[in-house]
């Protein structure tokens, strides 16, 4: 006979598994809620001897409703073998072991989280095996979906944060002072910021051109609705190009403010958009900024003009022509989608 401290130390260990009984509860009403809870959550249970043979088992949903109640149908032999190793070492050690297992389907694979538990007699001896299966397919996929996401946002933070190196360097190279630096980078910045904001927005697939140009100039406008006039298409951008046409704009934007149409009360700007369709050439965004510029310094390099005629179109394969009161940037199709 076991000793009374041994049985207080499995009653202990086993505390998770006591229901208190109300009077007028039975067995069989606990057993129907159980089994309702396992068919609503999913969870298959199968009871196995210890030579493996089945006792009985229950809501043994696909792929393990095989005539062996094992899977063995669907499962490869390596999978089986492993399996029926475990099972075969809980029975010989009395440990509980849990495995993970993926199984070929028509819509890829199937995962599932396997517990496998010794069944203990009143003499402690194991005489069986309860074998848990729950699966995990979709949790499984909104794990990869995240680390998709995860390397994605890496990746695409790297290029942010290159962006930003690059435009520091260039704002420090063409500054005539720190004062002069941080209004400049912190306007880029900024400008940066309101990009991303609408690629953020539209789950990094990019931003409407129209609204792009519309908030970048906006930020040097009283009355956007006035002095900005956009015509022609407005192609989905993708982050790149949303990210370097809105420094574009943000460009001409400062550059108007200062010697240009937003530089009066009265002034407006010009942005036409259209899409190349020609035979010879592939599909391709013509955007072109237009507006009448008053008399400035315009003979001296500054990195407006190097972001304008170089970084950008660069940085979109593209091309870009700057005259004193017009900016052309021709964008090649893999930049963008019509809608």
């Amino acid at each position: 006979m076991r000793s009374k401290a041994s049985q207080q130390d499995d009653a202990g260990k086993r505390s998770d598994e006591v229901i208190a009984l109300h009077p007028s509860e039975s067995g069989m009403q606990i057993g129907r809620a159980l089994l309702h809870a396992l068919h609503n959550a999913g969870i298959s249970v199968l009871y196995q001897d210890r030579e493996m043979k089945t006792v009985w088992a229950r809501n043994m949903r696909a792929p393990w409703a095989s005539e062996t109640a094992d899977g063995k149908d669907l499962l490869s032999p390596a999978q089986a073998e492993r399996i029926s190793a475990t099972k075969r070492k809980v029975v010989e050690t009395g440990d509980a072991d849990r495995l993970e297992v993926g199984i070929p389907d028509t819509d890829g694979v199937r995962w599932f989280h396997i517990w496998i538990d010794a069944d203990r007699g009143d003499s402690g001896e194991v005489q069986g095996v309860v074998t848990t299966m729950v699966e995990t397919t979709e949790q499984k996929r909104r794990e990869q979906t995240l680390k998709t996401l995860l390397r994605e946002v890496s990746h695409r933070s790297k290029n942010l944060l290159a962006i930003i190196q690059s435009i520091a360097t260039q704002t420090g190279r063409y500054s005539e002072s720190l004062g002069d630096f941080l209004t400049r980078f912190r306007g880029r910045l900024q400008s940066l910021a309101s990009s991303q904001d609408l690629v953020t927005s539209s789950n990094w697939r990019g931003a409407a051109l129209r609204e792009l140009v519309s908030g970048q100039v906006g930020r040097y406008s009283a009355d956007p609705s006035h002095s900005l006039r956009f015509d022609g298409e407005n192609p989905y951008l993708n982050p790149n190009a949303a990210l370097h046409i809105g420094l574009a704009m943000h460009e001409l934007a400062v550059n108007s403010v200062s010697y240009g149409a937003l530089s009066r009360p009265d002034g407006q700007v010009k942005v036409s958009a259209s899409i190349a369709t020609g035979r010879e050439a592939s599909p391709g965004l013509l955007l072109v900024w237009t507006e009448r510029i008053d008399a400035g310094p315009r003979n001296k390099k500054r990195f407006g003009s190097v972001a304008l005629e170089r970084v950008v179109p660069t940085s979109l394969n593209g091309s870009a022509t700057l005259d004193i009161e017009e900016y052309r940037l021709t964008v090649p199709r893999g930049n963008f989608e019509i809608e």
